[in-house]
């Protein structure tokens, strides 16, 4: 399986105007951003509303194979989201189009996974078949709850007499209201290392879901939103497109600080109401300070460093969470990334688990 391309470093933007009016298209993730599981996120509906009513274009683009553009719309609309299934790009509909560069529309094509993967093969013009007996060219594997093991031996005969693999995503896990399951990716990898044979995946973190979905949607600049450092910010940076970060689902305050090159995002905020307001442009001082808004940050000897008007003080490892104002989150952010591109690894800070408040929480 090849790789995401990593891109060149990554700095922190700035936008004097709501992202809702710089970027023509939002390429919105699903849960874990515009809701959690059966759970709703608080400001979701009014930021992405709000970003269409802006005029910004969206598409919901999202690594869940198992669900129909309409039942995505279904779900949406229960969070008081408004969305079309035209405006819905998955990973099943992702393979069904990587697939299609690898294979003729008509050939018998093998399942492992759910409706949504079965509608997105067939609106291709696969035949859809669920035996190897029926000698498919292709096996398709996408994360449902129906998944069980006579589907993925199924799979793994087909693939063993030729077949080629396709995965939706590579996910190693899923997050539920209990934490986190199996992923498509641990499943997908069961099946490889049964049939013997390397696969192709679509899905985030490849570029290649992004590219279609914004080919889909239409637009020249494009935004990608996400909460995954690993899938969301590194398919959005591999593919050459702006990404925020929000703290809604699974990275961390702390994850993000301290990430990788090819995981950062051009912006941070708590929450889809960022896609509503203008962020300031960080800018670096003489002394090594990064000053965001009225906050700065600064890393030296190891230890991170915050000033306000209020004064100067260092972030103690060894403390409780430290809570954040989101202007302080992003000046953090550009003093820790200037160290790790500077030392690497060794230049990082040792950080106390961090919690961000926007605004207008105070």
């Amino acid at each position: 399986m090849t790789s995401p391309a990593v891109p060149c470093a990554a700095t922190l933007l700035g936008s004097p105007s709501p992202l809702s009016q710089a970027y023509d298209v939002a390429l919105l993730d699903l849960d874990g951003v515009c809701f959690a599981g059966e759970a709703r996120i608080d400001h979701a509906a009014q930021g992405v509303n709000g970003a269409r009513g802006a005029g910004m274009r969206l598409s919901f683009v999202t690594n869940n194979a198992s669900r129909a553009p309409r039942t995505v719309v279904d779900k949406l609309a229960a969070n008081d989201i408004e969305a079309y299934p035209t405006e819905v790009f998955s990973a099943a509909m992702d393979a069904a189009a990587l697939l299609g560069e690898h294979v003729e529309p008509g050939s018998p094509v093998l399942v492992i996974g759910g409706d949504g993967l079965r509608q997105a093969l067939l609106d291709e013009g696969y035949r859809v078949v669920d035996s190897a007996e029926d000698h498919p060219v292709a096996v398709v594997q996408g994360w449902a709850p129906e998944v069980d093991w006579a589907m993925m031996s199924e799979g793994v005969y087909a693939i063993r007499d030729g077949a080629l693999h396709v995965a939706t995503n590579t996910d190693a896990t899923l997050p539920t209201e209990r934490g986190f399951a199996l992923g498509n990716g641990s499943l997908v990898v069961a099946v490889a290392n049964a049939s013997g044979k390397d696969y192709l995946a679509g899905g985030k973190p490849f570029p290649g879901i992004y590219r279609r979905a914004l080919a889909r949607a239409g637009g020249s600049t494009p935004l990608a939103v996400g909460d995954r450092l690993d899938t969301d910010l590194v398919g959005a940076r591999a593919a050459g497109i702006a990404g925020m970060h929000v703290l809604t689902g699974v990275s961390t305050a702390r994850d993000v600080v301290l990430a990788p090159v090819e995981q950062r995002p051009s912006y941070l905020h708590t929450d889809l109401r960022g896609l509503n307001e203008p962020h300031p442009t960080p800018s670096r001082g003489e002394t090594g300070w990064w000053q965001v808004g009225a906050w700065a940050a600064q890393v030296s000897g190891g230890v991170a460093r915050l000033r306000s008007e209020h004064g100067t003080w260092e972030l103690d490892p060894q403390g409780t969470t430290a809570e954040l104002a989101l202007d302080a989150y992003r000046a953090l952010a550009c003093a820790v990334w200037e160290q790790l591109d500077s030392h690497g690894p060794a230049g990082a800070p040792a950080l106390p688990g961090l919690s961000v408040r926007a605004a207008s929480e105070g």
